[in-house]
């Protein structure tokens, strides 16, 4: 079937630069980020937005440390409790990232209308200095009940079209 001239002025190709790894594999999360929410599945930003949330608490504590009132000999104590504060966003911080994002790039809610409660977590590697690169869908709670099981896919990137 023909494209007409509007069609293929509306389809964006993306381009990346094949030297840069990580480009490749950004362009690659994108197109499966559209292709997810292009079927039904609202994007779940909660996550993003507790980090966020810790990013901004963070800055704050910072802020503070370096514009408090007083100068050095007299705000020790004040500044030791932003450094521990600082130190303890900064884990939970770390600790949210390692133990629930890991590598997903998209979060989702379940599909309006289905019977599923459960969304999807979609996440992906490219190993360094490799070709082959690996998308795997899971559920978001696997533990649920409606939660289906892991489907991992792994294809070279000169595969994709």
């Amino acid at each position: 079937m023909q494209e007409t001239k509007a069609e293929t002025t509306t389809k964006n190709p993306k381009k990346a630069n094949l030297l840069d790894h990580h480009s490749i594999k950004h362009i690659l999360d994108e197109s499966v980020s559209e292709i997810v929410t292009g079927r039904g599945y609202v994007e779940d930003v909660r996550l993003s937005n507790v980090r966020l949330l810790l990013g901004t608490v963070i800055i704050v504590i910072a802020l503070f440390a370096q514009f408090y009132k007083k100068k050095f000999p007299e705000n020790r104590d004040f500044l030791i409790a932003c450094i521990v504060l600082y130190i303890v966003f900064n884990g939970l911080l770390q600790l949210i990232i390692i133990t629930k994002e890991k590598n997903a790039i998209l979060f989702t809610y379940p599909p309006a209308g289905s019977f599923t409660s459960t969304g999807l977590v979609v996440s992906s590697k490219l190993p360094r200095f490799s070709d082959m690169y690996t998308l795997i869908i899971a559920s978001a709670d696997p533990k649920s009940i409606s939660a289906h099981q892991t489907v991992q896919f792994t294809k070279s990137v000169t595969q994709w079209c």
